[in-house]
């Protein structure tokens, strides 16, 4: 009995130290991020969901295609969105997405409050100038 309860107390220890890292390293990529975002708009072109990368409990950032990515901030709470394995992105509009008519869906539908497009050309030319330095 006492083995079973410390093998739970570790791993309960290990999944808090696992949830911090990704905490952390989520604040750092929304941070880059945020960095190369410019100002909110109300809709972007999509016709399939290139990929996604979950930036927080509120934000992920969407490619609707190789060159172009959005930093989409959710009506909170959105709670499965932190933890989400996949994710799709309602189109009410035939090839667009918006602010006031769709939502990032993990399971349950979280509705988009904000759009802002990422200057994907500025953050791979910072990218390049830290790694020739």
């Amino acid at each position: 009995m006492i083995k079973q309860s410390l093998f739970v107390a570790m791993l309960i220890g290990l999944s808090t130290l696992a949830h911090a890292d990704t905490r952390a390293h989520e604040k750092e990529e929304l941070a880059r991020f945020e960095r190369f975002a410019g100002a909110p708009v109300d809709e972007f072109k999509m016709v399939e969901l290139f990929r996604s990368q979950v930036v927080g409990p509120e934000n992920v950032v969407v490619w609707s295609t190789l060159r172009d990515a959005y930093l989409v901030r959710v009506q909170q709470p959105c709670r499965q969105l932190e933890w989400a394995h996949g994710l799709s992105v309602s189109q009410a509009q035939k090839w667009k997405v918006s602010r006031k008519f769709d939502s990032i869906n993990v399971g349950t539908p979280c509705r988009i409050v904000e759009i802002r497009p990422i200057d994907l050309g500025a953050m791979q030319a910072e990218g390049r100038k830290k790694d020739a330095a």
